[in-house]
């Protein structure tokens, strides 16, 4: 039904609107506006024909324009028109598909040969890796191909149609799912990313936009220095190879990831797909698509927050093999530091990793780091021992010196003698420039000057000779100050050819 306006003038047009006023005059203008139908819109209205006339007048400008309605029951302005049916039809979407005259229940080709369902899958985020949890998750728009001739429909232009999620709840489709998924949900704002497109030959395009988290066995023996390889697997729950085939729909180009994919601790190295069968002991084979990606760790992050602290630390405690041994306040308090810092980076790494049974890479270098410094802090604890036992026996020498002073009235009579020093700060040639002095010879102001000076008169036998190489080592076990001079190179030393064998085995 249409509207035909007829304006003074004889010029017509198509119009809505309300009459404001109606004339019975008008009724006998309808021979005329039947002529006039006929002359402008090529309509053949029969005399049976009931039209239905309404006279409009509305105000426009200063003059006052008429306007005659011609209602004409059944025809419409764009009848002429060819459209394409599938978009212009109007009928059902249930009645188009024929869903109802189907029982989607059961796949395609039901009790006959398997279903082939292309998969291929466009990666958009990779969002998070966890450590602690072992998982990563992904957002992805997964799509699915499979023909269903239950759905076939005529079309003249052969386009397809497409649907919202509503439709999928009515027909059949692949019921996939993600292998060692831990959560996983479909987007739906501001509806549910779902789409369904159906061509006029039964082929349908099931695409849907989704977020998985799911487990990635890692390895982290080599960690922080290591690369990890993670799977996201897709296989169908119900059907198995004998009723559904699930393959890559057009090989590894059926995996395609957007370029600005980025993680903060990983470099993406590289996507790949792979598929095989998998073996159910209850149920049987099933076809399984698997997206492999590899991530190699970033380690400049951990070269700021772990090795070179832990490096520091350790040269840190070096600085005690040049300080005083008597200054023990200074020594104490700066090994102590270094080893609670040490175990303070130790505590802090391993809280944001699994609790594995194995030894990490960074263990490795950390714990050796630690030894280094717990043993900066022995060798000072060796050191102000032994400093303790030579003031002792200095002591007791002193004093067993002065009662012999007391009671021998002369040294110079002793054949065969010779001196030697305990703390072996002065050389054998001064002890042995002693020997002949009597005790009267000896001043007070000698003995005052010297009294940490400790002369003993060893009378050796010439017939088993100067044991001088038994003398040096008890010099070096005697004085304290030859264990931080070896320190200051062992320790350095050590470490220096540790981290070069450590760097070349995981580098």
């Amino acid at each position: 039904m249409f509207e035909l306006g007829i304006i003074q003038g004889l010029e017509s047009s198509i119009f809505c609107g309300d009459g404001i006023k109606k004339s019975e005059r008008v009724e006998k203008l309808a021979p005329i506006l039947v002529f006039l139908c006929d002359l402008f819109t090529g309509i053949k209205i029969k005399k049976n024909k009931k039209i239905k006339i309404t006279p409009v007048f509305f105000p426009h400008g200063r003059t006052l324009m008429s306007l005659v309605s011609v209602r004409v029951p059944g025809f419409s302005p764009l009848s002429k028109k060819v459209a394409d049916g599938t978009k212009t039809r109007k009928v059902k979407t249930s009645h188009l598909l024929r869903i109802d005259e189907h029982d989607f229940t059961m796949r395609p080709a039901f009790a006959g040969p398997a279903v082939p369902v292309g998969v291929d899958v466009q990666v958009e985020s990779l969002d998070s890796i966890s450590e602690v949890d072992m998982d990563f998750t992904m957002t992805l728009y997964l799509r699915h191909y499979w023909k269903d001739e239950r759905l076939a429909f005529p079309s003249s232009t052969n386009k397809s149609m497409t649907f919202d999620g509503r439709l999928v709840k009515k027909i059949w489709v692949p019921d996939v799912f993600f292998v060692h998924s831990k959560r996983s949900f479909i987007h739906d704002t501001t509806t549910d990313n779902i789409m369904l497109r159906v061509f006029p030959d039964g082929h349908v395009l099931y695409s849907l936009r989704v977020t998985v988290t799911a487990a990635c066995n890692m390895d982290f023996s080599r960690f922080p220095l290591d690369s990890q390889t993670c799977t996201l697997e897709l296989e169908s729950y119900a059907y198995t190879d004998e009723d559904l085939m699930l393959y890559w729909k057009s090989g590894d180009e059926s995996l395609s990831t957007d370029d600005r994919i980025s993680l903060s601790q990983f470099l993406i190295q590289k996507f790949h797909t792979t598929s095989r069968l998998a073996f159910y002991s209850s149920t049987g084979w099933y076809n399984r698509l698997y997206i492999n990606f590899t991530l190699r760790r970033h380690i400049f992050f951990f070269l700021l927050q772990t090795y070179f602290p832990a490096t520091l630390m350790v040269m840190l405690s070096w600085v005690s093999f040049w300080i005083d041994r008597r200054a023990v306040p200074a020594r104490v308090s700066l090994g102590i530091t270094t080893v609670l810092t040490m175990s303070t980076i130790i505590t802090g790494v391993n809280a944001s990793m699994p609790r594995v049974s194995y030894i990490k890479a960074v263990d490795i270098y950390l714990w050796v780091s630690f030894v280094f410094v717990f043993l900066s802090v022995l060798e000072y604890a060796a050191v102000n021992y032994l400093t303790t036992v030579r003031d002792g026996k200095e002591r007791k020498l002193r004093e067993k010196v002065r009662e012999q002073s007391q009671t021998l009235p002369c040294t110079c009579g002793m054949s065969h003698t010779r001196t030697m020093m305990l703390d072996g700060t002065y050389s054998e040639a001064d002890v042995n420039s002693l020997a002949g002095y009597t005790r009267a010879s000896m001043t007070a102001e000698d003995a005052s000057e010297k009294q940490e000076r400790m002369v003993v008169h060893l009378s050796l036998d010439e017939s088993t000779g100067t044991k001088k190489k038994g003398i040096r080592g008890f010099r070096i076990i005697q004085n304290t100050h030859a264990i931080d001079t070896y320190s200051r190179m062992i320790f350095p030393g050590a470490y220096i050819l540790f981290n070069l064998i450590y760097w070349c085995v995981y580098c």
